[in-house]
């Protein structure tokens, strides 16, 4: 007997050491999207199949009728499609299930340009630039290939999730519209590897620019700027804090809901050092973590501080991109604090499915993410996180190196 158990254990040991292979091997091998239409075929089956058993609750937003009808409508149309076709089409049918942490990644092999767009009002911008297209920097954006700006930033929207507040979507695109297998994949160029921008300068004159991918070591991208505000220096730091004496404020930027401990112990330390009139947490560039980190090391030990948990002295900056943990943590503030929120609201609904887990399709070996849990952060019934107090930046504020929001807290009395 004991050696009939003994071998069922070491049985199932060994097919769950031949299953653990078989799935390492599977998320270890390279994206490759030269596939056969069979083969997109049998990614799209896959991804239908998987995703409404693993996702929590796949068709929240998108009926599994139509999830379903737009799948097969996918299916016939792939024997038309290329390859930056075939895996914008998984895309944009992974959109449908609505919620922000579920999406198809895009492709390493992306074909990315090296310029940024952002969007201010109704206008288009280039806010940064390979030196080689330094013509471009700072002009408003007309057309994407042929196609008018606006028009190109609907087709970039389809491939987003359909259930979240506008401001995030307006992020996605942001990215999309100077990524060159998204633009190909769309039909908005011919190319991936080349994009013609049409732009007007401030002084009317409208010229058009190629571009192509370059190097990410090339030379540092232009800025219209001399000297950066204070949120855009040292991107590669997750949490860093200065004390800005003209404000009598300590401003801390928290990129990353993750390790958090040892950055909150310095804010901590500067505290008490200090004595800062003002606390201000800027989350405006963290897209997430782990949220139990972020409420345990600074929501909690700033709510205990009895000098700065005070209308008029604590200031949470938020905005588009304060994604996931990040959100919630701000949530969390507005909830357990009295602090201020401050910027624009945030693009992730609160009250959404969450935690993300993955899955590799079979034949490309892309990644999807999926949620796999549903949260609650508000009782708000428009299920969104507005600030306190919102400040839109302006292209002349970002032109000229100038944080319109950091400013306000600054000057509030």
């Amino acid at each position: 007997m004991r050696k009939t158990r003994l071998g069922i254990i070491f049985g199932v040991l060994v097919l769950g050491c031949a299953a653990l292979a078989l799935w390492w091997n599977a998320r270890s091998k390279p994206e490759n999207l030269h596939l056969t239409v069979g083969q997109w075929q049998g990614d799209l089956h896959f991804l239908v199949r998987e995703i409404s058993r693993r996702h929590a609750n796949a068709f929240h937003f998108t009926p599994r009728e139509a999830f379903e009808k737009a799948a097969g409508e996918l299916d016939t149309t792939l024997p038309k499609l290329d390859a930056d076709g075939s895996w914008i089409g998984l895309q944009r049918l992974t959109s449908l299930v609505g919620d922000a942490h579920t999406y198809l990644q895009t492709p390493q092999d992306s074909a990315g340009f090296r310029l940024d767009i952002a969007r201010f009002g109704d206008q288009y911008r280039v806010v940064d630039a390979d030196p080689a297209y330094a013509r471009l920097l700072g002009n408003r954006v007309l057309k994407v290939g042929g196609t008018p700006v606006e028009h190109a930033a609907e087709l970039c929207k389809e491939l987003f999730s359909r259930d979240e507040n506008p401001p995030l979507a307006d992020a996605f695109v942001n990215d999309s519209l100077t990524t060159g297998a998204t633009l190909h994949g769309l039909g908005i160029t011919t190319d991936r590897n080349s994009a013609s921008y049409t732009v007007v300068d401030d002084s009317g004159i409208e010229f058009t620019v190629e571009v192509h991918p370059t190097p990410a070591s090339a030379a540092a991208l232009l800025r219209p700027f001399k000297e950066a505000p204070l949120f855009m220096r040292n991107p590669g730091q997750k949490f860093a804090c200065q004390y800005l004496a003209e404000g009598q404020a300590l401003y801390c930027n928290v990129r990353w809901i993750r390790d958090v401990k040892v950055g909150a112990r310095e804010m901590m330390s500067l505290i008490e050092r200090q004595h800062p009139g003002k606390l201000v947490i800027d989350l405006r560039q963290n897209h997430g973590g782990d949220y139990t980190e972020g409420e345990k090391y600074l929501v909690h030990p700033i709510r205990d501080l009895p000098d700065l948990n005070l209308k008029g002295h604590l200031f949470v900056l938020v905005g588009a991109n304060t994604f996931s943990a990040a959100m919630n943590n701000a949530a969390q503030f507005r909830q357990q604090t009295a602090a201020i929120l401050v910027g624009q609201e945030i693009g992730e609904k609160p009250n959404s499915y969450q935690e993300a887990a993955g899955m590799t399709l079979p034949n490309s070996h892309l990644t999807v993410r999926y949620s796999t849990r549903f949260y609650r952060f508000s009782d708000d019934a428009r299920n969104a996180i507005l600030p306190d107090q919102e400040i839109i930046p302006t292209w002349n504020n970002y032109k000229a190196g100038i944080d319109p929001v950091l400013n306000w807290v600054l000057a509030y009395k």
